[in-house]
């Protein structure tokens, strides 16, 4: 089969869904391709732009911690 005889089937099959969330879905595979294109930074909240900017600010000024340090401290509540 080829892609334009998939296609068209595709687009048939389409034409028969009843399913109102079934067709939100395929929308959102259908934007996925326009989605990826854009800059998820203007996909985000103000409040999650401010967030990552007072992330990045604290990493300018040092204010950072490793992995172990974080490990150390919380140990208590990461045992398995």
């Amino acid at each position: 089969m080829n892609i334009s005889t998939e296609k068209l089937d595709i687009i048939q099959r389409i034409c028969e869904i009843q399913d109102n969330d079934l067709i939100d879905l395929i929308k959102n595979i259908v934007d996925i391709p326009k989605k990826s294109k854009s800059d998820w930074w203007n996909q985000i909240s103000m409040e999650e732009k401010e967030s990552i900017n007072r992330g990045l600010h604290d990493l300018e000024q040092g204010k950072v911690y490793s992995h172990d340090q974080i490990r150390k401290k919380y140990e208590k509540w990461l045992k398995d």
